[in-house]
């Protein structure tokens, strides 16, 4: 086998596998309107994201931290006068967002399915573990994969520590994700090779300015069925 050749290939989970940015626009909108008495939309979700910004820290991310955030946004912004009902409903629309039905992005199964045979195929996702774990077991790509990982972070140490674990060097190791920040960029800064695949819709706090992402070196798709093309154009 050459040495630089590909022999893990890992994908990132909610809208690189699976749509779930629209889930979390749809309940903002719905947020937005509960909270409509009190302010503006654009106000609203801007508090919200602020708010999000500052737990990252404490809850990491998904939906149970979302629902946190939004809680905690909710009495911020009415200065304490939401109600326990309102509340409630705060709490039954994070149950919504947990029960809702998994949809694969177009040609996903079908690629992943021709990939498993020529490689060790990873997920490598943020999130709550119950809730990622759920999301997988109910996409039907779980007998897909020889390894999950469910993070809390995705940076630089993350990947050195995951490429150690699974033994593979990050010369063989490929991120295939439609977050640069997340997926692309600190993959790249260990030495391994990503594939970009962008979403649709994109969470801000995801997304990277144009001129840093121009100093790394990377491969885009324009869907998830270029992949197993570029994957043929890497070293190896």
């Amino acid at each position: 086998m050459p040495p630089d050749a590909v022999q893990v290939v890992a994908f990132d989970a909610d809208d690189t596998l699976w749509h779930t940015e629209r889930v979390f626009v749809e309940a903002k909108e719905r947020f937005a309107a509960l909270l409509a008495p009190y302010h503006s939309p654009d106000w609203i979700e801007s508090r919200l994201y602020d708010t999000e910004m500052r737990n990252l820290q404490h809850y990491g991310y998904g939906i149970k931290s979302f629902t946190l955030s939004m809680i905690e946004t909710a009495v911020q912004l009415t200065e304490g006068r939401i109600r326990g009902q309102e509340i409630q409903q705060l709490l039954e629309l994070a149950k919504d967002m947990l029960a809702m039905p998994i949809h694969l992005m177009d040609g996903v199964e079908e690629t992943v399915a021709r990939l498993a045979g020529s490689f060790r195929l990873m997920i490598v996702t943020k999130g709550d573990l119950f809730d990622q774990e759920s999301k997988i077991a109910r996409s039907g790509l779980g007998d897909y994969f020889d390894h999950v990982e469910v993070v809390s972070s995705k940076d630089r140490a993350t990947y050195e520590d995951i490429t150690t674990r699974v033994g593979v060097s990050p010369r063989r190791f490929v991120m295939v994700g439609d977050s640069l920040r997340s997926d692309v960029l600190p993959v790249i800064e260990v030495g391994g090779n990503a594939i970009h695949v962008p979403s649709d819709t994109s969470w801000e706090h995801e997304q990277v300015p144009p001129d840093v992402a121009a100093r790394y070196e990377f491969l885009r798709a324009e869907s998830i069925r270029d992949v197993p093309r570029l994957l043929g154009e890497l070293p190896g």
